[in-house]
């Protein structure tokens, strides 16, 4: 039997749902200093991109590519930054970051920079309603 898809509590934690596409679940940093997406593939047990089967990893950067469009259409930025760590939360899942020069972290790495700021929440909801729109049109 097939152990189903859950979702790490750190993960469902730190964030809230915008939506899943064919492969990932794709979720908002509640953190208002970035526009920040995880897409965590819907699949138990991977760890690792290497864990996925090749025509899942194929899908898995196209979707990444989906979320980097979309966040720019929402966020518009300088650069994009897109990364796999794991070191914390083993569960499979992939960060695409809009930066912008001078942001809080600039020009280091977003994590572990500072104390996250929330999101007011009729500025999550429209944050969220924005992201789903572009990730339909992307």
């Amino acid at each position: 039997m097939t152990a189903a898809f859950e979702l790490d509590p750190r993960l469902a934690a730190d964030t809230v749902v915008v939506g899943d596409l064919p492969l990932c679940r794709v979720l908002l940093m509640r953190d208002s200093r970035f526009a920040w997406l995880v897409l965590v593939p819907r699949q138990a047990g991977r760890s690792e991109v290497t864990d996925l089967a090749a025509p899942d990893r194929a899908a898995l950067w196209r979707e990444v590519d989906q979320a980097g469009a979309a966040l720019r259409a929402v966020a518009p930025c300088d650069k994009l930054n897109i990364g796999a760590l794991g070191n914390i939360v083993r569960q499979l899942h992939v960060h695409v970051v809009a930066r912008v020069e001078g942001d809080a972290a600039w020009p280091g790495p977003v994590w572990g920079s500072g104390k996250a700021e929330g999101y007011p929440s009729d500025h999550l909801e429209a944050r969220v309603t924005a992201l789903r729109a572009a990730l339909a049109r992307s």
